[in-house]
């Protein structure tokens, strides 16, 4: 039996979530960058650098990670449900033909 087929539905739903967690972590920042750009219409950053460099100099680094809790709170349950649901059709496709 190959490994593939040993790890439970569980491990597959956690490991989605994780996945997704970390990829939030690090793609957060960069997002709420783009929101700010994108949103200020009225000319008030001049680019994606200047976005960044007003957000630290007036609200620390913490400002990048605004809203953070409620994006969380959505991309756990989110990823972790993909992650799962692709390994189960995977593995449905692999037994209703297995050599394709």
């Amino acid at each position: 039996m190959p490994d593939e087929e040993r790890v439970s539905p569980l491990k597959n739903f956690v490991a989605g979530g994780v996945a997704g967690a970390c990829l939030l972590l690090a793609g957060h920042p960069l997002d709420t960058i783009k929101v700010l750009k994108h949103t200020r219409l009225n000319g008030k950053y001049s680019g994606v650098v200047d976005v960044l460099r007003t957000l630290l100099s007036e609200e620390g680094p913490k400002s990048l990670y605004k809203g953070f809790n409620a994006v969380f709170l959505r991309a756990f349950p989110a990823n972790a449900a993909c992650f799962l649901g692709f390994e189960v059709a995977l593995k449905g496709l692999n037994w209703l033909a297995p050599s394709w």
